[in-house]
């Protein structure tokens, strides 16, 4: 089958793998875009935890303001060099990730970084409202574990829906990138602030 330049081109902008790579699993799945981009996602997955260990000392601060300066973000994203750090395709991801704290509105970066009171009182609401609502105890369990997700799903950044694609999260877009920057990427920490919020408290 003739895999043609605009297909490849396509599965580019969509994956953010190299040129070889996308006509590679465009042949390799016969033509077939879905295929070929799953293939590609867990390609970077796998080139991303490769590359998770090694140090991320540069990076950039991006700045974003949204809905007329009622919102604004920072945040420290993170890679390996200086030279990606000023590369067009960095700067653009950091410019997603603020877009995506400013619409998501999460509380931390990943599951790991929130503290352990918080999880235990999550914990308990669930417990407590499953036991209300008069849940047999062999499936509280799972009801608890199911809507500790759903928390972590809505309040850790990695973990949201990409918000200009809700097939993927924001760490399958990190991962994108990392395979097709070649550079381990972290997002560092982050900060967000809209008007009127310290007189809502």
């Amino acid at each position: 089958m003739t895999i043609s330049i605009e297909q490849i081109k396509q599965l580019r902008e969509e994956t953010g793998a190299g040129v070889l790579d996308c006509r590679k699993a465009l042949e390799t799945y016969n033509g077939d875009f879905e295929k070929a981009m799953e293939y590609l996602r867990e390609k970077g997955l796998a080139k991303a935890a490769k590359r998770a260990d090694r140090e991320v000392l540069e990076g950039m601060l991006e700045l974003y303001s949204h809905g007329g300066g009622r919102v604004g973000v920072m945040v420290e994203v993170n890679c390996e060099t200086d030279f990606v750090a000023r590369s067009e395709a960095f700067r653009k991801f950091a410019h997603e990730v603020a877009l995506q704290i400013a619409a998501g509105d999460p509380k931390w970066v990943r599951v790991e970084d929130i503290p352990a009171e918080i999880v235990g009182e999550e914990r308990e609401k669930a417990r407590g409202l499953a036991l209300a609502e008069g849940k047999p105890e062999n499936v509280v369990e799972r009801i608890v574990e199911g809507k500790l997700e759903k928390f972590y799903n809505d309040n850790c950044l990695l973990r949201q829906q990409y918000v200009r694609d809700d097939t993927i999260t924001l760490e399958d877009l990190r991962n994108q990138n990392i395979a097709a920057i070649g550079e381990n990427i972290v997002i560092r920490r982050f900060a967000r602030w809209e008007v009127g919020e310290e007189a809502q408290r």
